[in-house]
C-alpha cells in the first residue's frame, strides 16, 4: 500500500502541470472555468493522498514520541 500512495502523490504531481487546459474557454455547468473545475477536482484527490498517506506511509517512528493519553515526551499537551 506504501508504494501504491506514493505512485498516486507521484500522478498527482504531474498531473497538477496542466498545461493542456490554459487555452481551454469551455464553461463546465455554464459558469465555471474548466480550468478551476479540474483544480477543484486535483485539491480533493490531495486531500485523498494525503489522507492514504497518513494512514499508511507514515513512519511509525514519528508516532512513538506520543502516549494514549496525548501528552507528549516534555509531558505537554499535544492537543
Amino acid at each position: 500500500m506504501k508504494a501504491f500512495v506514493y505512485g498516486f502523490l507521484i500522478v498527482l504531481f504531474i498531473l497538477h502541470q496542466d498545461f493542456w487546459l490554459w487555452d481551454n474557454t469551455n464553461l463546465m455547468l455554464g459558469f465555471l472555468p474548466v480550468g478551476l473545475a479540474y483544480h477543484a477536482l486535483f485539491s480533493i484527490a490531495a486531500a485523498v493522498a494525503w489522507f492514504l498517506a497518513i494512514q499508511f506511509a507514515w513512519p511509525d517512528e514519528l508516532l512513538g514520541e506520543f502516549n494514549e493519553s496525548g501528552q507528549g515526551k516534555e509531558g505537554e499537551d499535544s492537543r
